[in-house]
């Protein structure tokens, strides 16, 4: 029997993803992918420390991410991504601002860096007040906390596994532990940080059983990604891919 395919249906759009030279999980990134998206990737140069704030300015360097931005515009995707938690958020919301800028000077269509898509995340949820699990050392973390702090949301508790290194060996049991240390009554939700620790599979049980969100760093890049190029995110149960869900009419 022969196969009708309608072309048009099925044309591949894509999102350029920025990350890090010691990326390691590029296929957790394409589980929030429709079938229609795909990802275009590439990494920055290697940095020869471990995971502390030199690590972190290193890969913020505007003028490696536009030239990285630059090197993935050739399929031509709808949106670049730069997809590192600490590299968005080590010097700040101007920081932030001109990671984004320095994506769209360098001929991107649109821009989300991973800390500018926690916060827009959490305004979509009305979120103001939350934990945080980190990978990293306190000096790390503690920038995080900063940043979130200038964007008005408050972070009632926090932990960092202190990692400098090998942080994408973290199994889920470790990070659900983390997360079950860090949950306080007056979180409105938890955050887990860094695009290198593994999450989708525990994203959706923690919910049910916390009763909150829980967001998660490549999480909110995705879903931050597809919802610039007007598309929805994939994730059964997950609080923040039902919340950016359209309405039936």
């Amino acid at each position: 029997m022969d196969v009708v395919v309608d072309f048009e249906l099925v044309a591949q759009v894509g999102i350029g993803v920025v990350a890090p030279f010691d990326f390691a999980l590029d296929r957790e990134l394409w589980r929030w992918a429709p079938d229609h998206v795909s990802l275009f990737m590439t990494r920055l140069p290697f940095v020869p420390v471990p995971v502390t704030i030199e690590m972190a300015s290193a890969l913020a360097d505007v003028d490696t991410v536009r030239r990285a931005t630059r090197d993935v515009l050739a399929p031509e995707p709808l949106v670049v991504a730069f997809a590192c938690a600490s590299g968005s958020f080590v010097h700040g919301a101007e920081g932030e601002r001109l990671l984004s800028r320095s994506i769209l000077d360098a001929g991107a269509p649109a821009a989300t860096t991973t800390s500018g898509a926690l916060v827009e995340s959490l305004r979509l949820l009305g979120v103001s007040r939350i934990a945080v699990v980190t990978p990293y050392i306190d000096s790390v973390t503690d920038r995080l906390l900063t940043f979130l702090g200038e964007h008005g949301i408050e972070t009632g508790s926090s932990v960092g596994l202190g990692l400098m290194n090998h942080i994408w060996k973290v199994g889920y049991s470790e990070v659900v532990a983390a997360v079950r240390t860090v949950d306080r009554p007056d979180a409105d939700a938890i955050f887990i940080s860094c695009t290198n620790v593994p999450t989708y599979d525990i994203i959706a049980p923690l919910e049910r059983t916390l009763g909150k969100p829980v967001l998660t760093a490549n999480q909110v890049t995705m879903c931050s990604a597809l919802r610039a190029m007007g598309a929805q995110a994939m994730g059964a149960g997950q609080w923040l891919v039902e919340a950016a869900r359209p309405t039936a009419a």
